[in-house]
Parts: structure tokens; sequence; C-alpha cells
């Protein structure tokens, strides 16, 4: 292994040794990485608009990311929080409990994945509401674990073939403006969607069995679906209504994808419980469960926990990721590269009709492609061929959505205004090379 070095032999031996099963974007094996560039093992420079699938907002290899994790790295890598307990754990947790929406007392538990975060929170909600019933919505993906894949929407590939799924799981339509399961239009629809929660308590599930609402701000598999404005402050106040826990996924739209640390933060509501990973510790493993203090303080010693979680070099990572975002500006970087995308986009949807619609916040952006704007057939095929030109020509970017028609952008938010202009040409060069 040690001698292959070329793609074709690095691609002969992963077939050899690993399952198919763990898909692959592109064909590249990347030699190294630096903020928003990827290095293959040819030399060949890739501009990264996927960002690890959002893990990398701080970008590759970020100075102050690596130098926490050789410090910390030098010092002790495992103890397990549950046997000998470090400052950086509690550091890190307090910082999330401050920074969290909400004016009541917040704690937090971290994990080793978004997956287990949202495992942990159903967890949570069921044990403190003693109710055992979960909604959860249409485009949703909340991970591969079993809780995940039951309250994820896709059935190919995350559920197919995996049946059975956990149990009292309910699902409704989601706040999906451009192709609404109501066939209204925003604003005249008064967010019938949020709204028809009252109904879904009549028809499928009761509010009296119900332990917990779990949503994304943004649904990022799902397609970068953004809920206007008033949306969550309806589906909080029924919520509230019914005694039912809101959870938010902070997965993906967290540690300032959208420009703010938490997405939520553009809806301006306080969740009871949220969860996040990815970006949080700047390409270390690590999630986190951030929720009402008097929720959990109901758990009862040992019911929540796990040996790796909250791993000493990821705490050191994180803390260093608040640092690059707080201390650094990052926030302010991201709303600054927002502003530059979304006009950018808009552009490409006047001048391609296969651009249906322009939709996200801040950096966090997305086109929805169908083949006709009228029927809004989508353009899956299309979407899979733009991926694989831009790919060719050096930027890496993914799709997303129901059926993988929408194109999305995750790159770090270091990227540079260089790398940015060459990734939006390339993708601008592909769009053309498709719609001629």
């Amino acid at each position: 292994m040690a001698t292959a070095n070329k793609p074709k032999e690095l691609a002969e031996l992963r077939n050899k040794h690993v399952p198919k099963a763990p898909f692959n974007v592109t064909s590249a094996f990347i030699r190294e990485a630096r903020g928003a560039v990827m290095i293959d093992v040819e030399g060949r420079e890739l501009i990264d608009f996927a960002g690890g699938i959002g893990v990398n907002n701080v970008g590759h290899c970020h100075p102050k990311v690596v130098a926490a994790i050789k410090d910390q790295a030098d010092k002790y890598i495992h103890t397990c929080f549950h046997v000998a307990m470090y400052d950086t754990y509690v550091e890190l947790a307090e910082k999330l409990n401050n920074i969290a929406p909400g004016d009541f007392d917040k704690m937090t538990m971290f994990t080793n994945s978004g997956a287990e975060a949202v495992e942990n929170a159903v967890k949570l909600a069921r044990y403190v509401k003693k109710r055992p019933a979960i909604i959860c919505f249409e485009n949703a993906f909340h991970g591969r674990t079993y809780m995940g894949m039951s309250l994820t929407s896709k059935i190919n590939p995350y559920k197919l073939g995996f049946e059975p799924f956990v149990p009292e799981v309910y699902r409704m339509p989601f706040a999906y403006c451009y192709r609404c399961s109501f066939g209204l239009k925003y604003p005249g629809c008064e967010i019938a969607c949020a709204d028809y929660l009252e109904d879904f308590f009549v028809d499928y599930v009761s509010a009296e069995s119900t332990a917990a609402v779990i949503a994304e701000p943004i649904q990022g598999e799902g397609g970068f679906i953004t809920p206007p404005p008033e949306y969550f402050k309806k589906i909080q106040s029924i919520c509230r209504k019914y005694a039912i826990a809101l959870i938010i996924d902070e997965v993906q739209t967290g540690t300032g994808r959208t420009g703010t640390f938490f997405a939520i933060e553009h809806w301006g509501i306080e969740p009871d419980i949220i969860t996040l990973a990815k970006s949080l510790a700047g390409g270390m493993p690590l999630g986190a469960v951030t929720a009402r203090k008097d929720m959990m303080e109901i758990v009862h010693v040992g019911g929540l926990g796990g040996t790796f979680a909250g791993n000493p070099i990821s705490c050191k990572a994180a803390l260093a990721v608040f640092d690059i975002l707080f201390q650094d500006g990052l926030l302010e970087t991201g709303v600054a590269l927002g502003k530059k995308i979304s006009p950018r986009l808009e552009a490409l949807s006047e001048r391609y009709e296969m651009i249906g619609e322009v939709r996200g916040r801040g950096p966090m952006m997305a086109m929805e492609l169908v083949q006709d704007r009228e029927t809004k057939k989508p353009a899956t095929s299309e979407a899979k061929k733009l991926v694989q030109w831009c790919f060719e020509k050096g930027l890496v970017i993914l799709s997303c959505g129901h059926h993988s028609n929408v194109i999305r952008t995750l790159m770090p938010l270091v990227i540079t205004d260089e790398q940015l202009e060459r990734g939006l040409a390339i993708l601008e060069e592909g769009l053309d090379n498709l719609c001629r």
C-alpha cells in the first residue's frame, strides 16, 4: 500500500479492500489540503466547494486547529471523560451553552458524530417527556444510524434494504415553497405548512403521544430547502402549546455555515434541544447536544455518554474553531461571502432556464436544476453531469435533494476571492456546456 501513489493503483486497492457501499463523489485521492484547496496525489489542484460535506467551514488544516491538535496530542490523547475528566470538555460545553439561543440555562454533552448527537437528542426528549413519538419532515436527513435512518426521508441510498426502522417516527411535509405540498404560494399561503402540524395531530399521531419535533433550519441533503421567516415561529408555538420538545438539527447548518453560529438564529426562535457536529471541531470528529438544563438534569447518571465522546483532541480543536469564528472574525467573513455568492447564482438563474430556483442563507446556497421551469421536472442526470464536468475542470462541488438535482455550495469560509471566482467561473462554464 505504501508504494501505491497513482490514482489507478489506489483505485484498484480501494476496490479490493473497501466495500462499494461507502460511496465516492469523485475519483480523487488527496495528498494534502489547505484552506479551500485540495491537492491530489498527482499534484492536481482542486477548488473545494464541498468542504468535506460541510465539515471544513474554517478551512483545511487551519493553522490554529493544527496547533491545537498537536498541543493536545503531546499531552494526552484519551482518558474517557467518564473516567478522568479534562478542562477542554467543560470549557467547550460552557461556550456552547452561552451562545445557544434561549433565555434559559442550558447544558451540553458531546458525542462522536452528528448522527450520534441526533440519537441522544431523541433519547433525551423521549426520556423527559415520557412520550414515544417523534415527528420529522419530508426531505429530512438526520444520519445513517437506525434512528438517523428512521428520521431521514430519502429511501435510496440511505434506507434501501435496511428495514425495519425505529417505530413511532412520523413524517409530515416541510416548508418547501418551490414545490409546495399544499399547492399554495408564499406569502399568500399564510404558512399553511406550519399550521398543518395541528391537523397532523388529528390524523397521524396525537400531540399527547409526541415527545419532539425535529427539523433542520435549512435541509441539507434534502436540497438546501429554506423555510420562510414565519415558519419556525409557528412550529415552535404549536410545540409549546402541547409541551412538545423542539429539536433543531444544526449538524450541517451550524458553526457559521450561514453567517451566524447557529442557522436557527435567522428565524429568531429558542429551540429546546440543538444538535451540532461536522464543522464544530475543524475536521476532527465531534458532535454535541445542547439542551435546556431542566431537561438535561432529569436524566439519571450514566444514561447519556460514550467512550470516545468529547475526545480531548477534538475538544481542543473545537476551542480553536471558536477563536477563529469569534476572535478572528470568520463569522463576518461568512456573511460577506454569502453576499458575493447569492447575486452570482441569481445572475446564473437569469441566464440559464435550467435553474429553477436559487435558495439558502449566507454562503449556504443552492441551485435547483429543472428540465422545464413550468413543469419543474427535476434535472437529475444534468446535475450529475455538471458535478462530474466541474470535477474534471478542477472544482469539487456536490449535488443533493430528493431527486439529486440540487447543486449546493459548502466551500470553506476562508476561501480567497481569487479561488471563489475560479470556482464560480468553472460552475458557469459547466452550466453553459449543459445548456448548449
